[in-house]
């Protein structure tokens, strides 16, 4: 391995680290030498997970509630002494609140503010108690989980792209406000990526047009997120620092009508 690429000795959190995403990025961590606190609001799998795992811990955490996320940085430092990677790759995906996430116009309050209190309050909650302990350490970095819908307009999930575009901006401010002290902080913006979760209930015809409209020829994995993380949490990104890293096959950079006009092209 490229000793830059290397993690080890160092602590790193990942929240939402039993689900796809998450667990890969434990695992490539893991990998990578750091010693890994899987974060979840399942307890269970991020129990099974972190059992798998080489000293690992396993904190059940909502990132709703304030008092659970001191808990979650409180019961690091007592395992681990310290705290070298927050990966914030946690967010309010339920079938409920996709479902209920349309537009504007048709926005209960009650999802806007369970949307925001996870995503963007419970990210920067995160972030706060990390910066406390990276502080002290002259290091740290911060990998916030955006999305590429933070960049486009949709017809739907109205309140998720909103609280996701705060996100990019609260990465800038802790950039700019931390990076003298030895942090860095930065966002990864997956597209569409091929886990359980993304895929199980995504009607046929969805997924062809954004295949279609992928520049790549295929849909990003949770590796793809994973090997991302774990590049900027390295010291071979030591000079990356409040930065958005689209990870979406290209599909937020092109032209609209993308494939209908490769479609033209191709046949003359």
């Amino acid at each position: 391995m490229d000793m830059g690429l290397s993690l080890k000795g160092r602590v790193a959190i990942v929240t939402g680290g039993a689900g796809g995403i998450g667990s890969a990025t434990c695992r490539l961590l893991t990998e990578r030498g750091a010693k890994v606190v899987v974060a979840d609001l399942d307890g269970e799998r991020a129990a099974a997970l972190a059992a798998d795992l080489p000293d690992a811990l396993a904190v059940k955490v909502d990132l709703a509630s304030e008092a659970e996320i001191e808990n979650l940085f409180s019961k690091t430092l007592d395992a681990y002494g310290r705290l070298d990677i927050l990966d914030n790759n946690a967010a309010l995906l339920g079938a409920d609140v996709v479902q209920a996430d349309h537009d504007i116009a048709n926005m209960t309050t009650e999802l806007w503010d369970r949307t925001f209190a996870v995503n963007t309050r419970g990210t920067m909650l995160c972030c706060r108690n990390a910066l406390k302990i990276m502080e002290k350490q002259g290091s740290g970095a911060i990998i916030n989980t955006a999305s590429n819908l933070a960049l486009q307009g949709h017809v739907i999930q109205a309140a998720y792209s909103a609280s996701k575009a705060a996100v990019l901006q609260m990465t800038r401010s802790i950039a700019a406000s931390h990076g003298k002290r030895g942090i860095r902080c930065n966002s990864v913006l997956p597209g569409l990526t091929g886990t359980k979760a993304a895929l199980a209930d995504l009607p046929p015809r969805l997924r062809q047009i954004v295949e279609e409209e992928t520049l790549t020829p295929y849909v990003g994995d949770p590796m793809d997120i994973a090997e991302t993380v774990a590049f900027l949490a390295s010291d071979a990104a030591r000079s990356i620092t409040g930065q958005m890293i689209v990870v979406d096959g290209g599909t937020s950079v092109h032209v609209p009508g993308f494939a209908r006009f490769t479609e033209m092209i191709a046949g003359g």
